[in-house]
This record gives C-alpha cells, sequence and structure tokens, in this order.
C-alpha cells in the first residue's frame, strides 16, 4: 500500500496516530499534583491577630527576629492535571511536579484529607510542646502551652514550633534572643523526644523562606540534597538532626560560631 505513496505522505500518515496519542495525552488528567512555594508564618508572631504561640504558667521573654514555618501548596486531590501542567512543571524551578500518591492518601475525599491534614497538625503540635518542654526540663503540668494557626495542615511545622517554645521561655539561654535578630525559616517534624524528621517539598519551602525575607534555613539532614537543588542565592542552609542540634546551631550563629553546614 505504501508503494504507491510519496515518502513525504508516508512519513505523515505514520505520523498521525503518535499526534493523536499526544492529543489525546494533553486532554486526559494524569495522576500528578503541581506544587509551588506556599505561605509562611514567623511563629513568635500573630496569625489572623491571635499569637500564634501563648505560654502561660511560667515567665515568657519578649523575642526578636522571626521563627518562620514554610508551606507548599499543591493542586487538590481532584484538580485535574493536564500533560501541560507537567512539562510547565518540569521545566519550571518554582514549580514541582509530584505522583498524586506521594501526597494525598489513595481513594480518600477532599473533606477527609482535610481532616486528616488537620489532626496531623494538631497531633504535631501536642508533641512539639512535649519536645520543647522536656528540652528545657520543664513541668508540663505547670506550663500550659496554647498553638494557634489557621489554614494549614500536616506535621511538618513541628520543629519551628518548637523552636518557638525554646525562644519565648530560654532564648539562648543566657540572656539573648535565640534568633539573634535574624529571619529564620526552616521546616521538619519533631516527635516527643526532640528528633527531628524530614518532610518533603524543602526546594519549594526555601524559595517561600527566601521571598518572605528569611537568610537562614533549618533543614532536616537528610533532605540536604533537596533542599540545594533550588537553593536561592544568599540563603544559609543549616542541617539539623534533633532540637538540641537546632538549638545549638542557632546560638553558635548567634555568637558568631562554627555553624554546620549541608
Amino acid at each position: 500500500m505504501f508503494s504507491s505513496l510519496t515518502r513525504p505522505r508516508a512519513l505523515a500518515l505514520c505520523a498521525l496516530p503518535v499526534v493523536a496519542l499526544l492529543a489525546v495525552a494533553g486532554l486526559t488528567p494524569l495522576p500528578y499534583v503541581v506544587a509551588q512555594p506556599g505561605m509562611t508564618a514567623d511563629v513568635l508572631g500573630k496569625d489572623q491577630g491571635r499569637q500564634i504561640i501563648t505560654i502561660s504558667g511560667v515567665p515568657t521573654r519578649e523575642t526578636e527576629g522571626a521563627l518562620r514555618m514554610t508551606t507548599i501548596v499543591a493542586s487538590g486531590p481532584s484538580a485535574e492535571v493536564g500533560l501541560g501542567d507537567v512539562v510547565d512543571g518540569w521545566f519550571r524551578t518554582d514549580r514541582a511536579v509530584l505522583p498524586r500518591d506521594a501526597v494525598y492518601p489513595a481513594g480518600k475525599s477532599e473533606r477527609e484529607i482535610e481532616r486528616h491534614n488537620v489532626r496531623d497538625m494538631e497531633q504535631s503540635q501536642d508533641v512539639a510542646t512535649r519536645a520543647a518542654l522536656g528540652y528545657l526540663g520543664e513541668d508540663p503540668a505547670k506550663v500550659k502551652v496554647s498553638l494557634h494557626l489557621a489554614d494549614v495542615g500536616g506535621p511538618s511545622a513541628g520543629l519551628l514550633f518548637s523552636l518557638g517554645i525554646v525562644a519565648k521561655l530560654d532564648g539562648d539561654g543566657t540572656g539573648g534572643d535565640l534568633t539573634g535578630g535574624r529571619n529564620i525559616a526552616g521546616t521538619g517534624t519533631i516527635t516527643a523526644d526532640g528528633k527531628v524528621g524530614p518532610v518533603g517539598g524543602v526546594a519549594l519551602k526555601t524559595q517561600a523562606a527566601e521571598r518572605d525575607g528569611a537568610t537562614v534555613f533549618l533543614v532536616p539532614k537528610d533532605e540536604c540534597a533537596d533542599a540545594q537543588a533550588e537553593l536561592p542565592s544568599g540563603m544559609q542552609l543549616i542541617p539539623v538532626t534533633t532540637l538540641k542540634g537546632a538549638v545549638d546551631s542557632l546560638r553558635a550563629l548567634e555568637r558568631g560560631g562554627k555553624v554546620p553546614s549541608c
């Protein structure tokens, strides 16, 4: 059949199925989400007019600088992500294309996922409080800590919540401020005994931090490489594995001592 066709026409006919497949792929939703840098919040400050960290039962101190928790924003679990969105995300440094199942539990509705994320945040706040009070040797029965942060879910702010409590109760431990007046950002989960865990999306979170004025970023040590991938110019990365290590690094930073780096 093709013997009677010219070469250009034969190539054109062969290309038609490929073009058709690409056209269908371009219109078919793909199992991905597209993420980008989200909001940040200074846990030493206010959210919607309320202090994010409120402590009673013991004296607290005035703080300087900022301890900024960071977030990413991802397209919703039911959002349609097409081939164009995926290609665009792959070629932009301020976007990330992630498998949907890596971000959202499979088979869950948007309402169920929202409730799950809120529950994770609430549990993270409780654990962060226990980690901070345990580090400081404070009696949880005599110290009441309330944490308020609206419209944010998940456990990735645990480290920053713990650091905020330490900053308000103890500063740098010698009368100075834990931040040294700097705008410091970071991310990381926390366990009750003060171990810092990985989160995800750190390359986007460093961009959110830089956008909102931070110059230092605390990153779980295992995610150093990810954080360096799109690190904004001038941003200092400090790897952490424990709450104590994070506090020690911030103290060293304030005093001009040796600070770990990725």
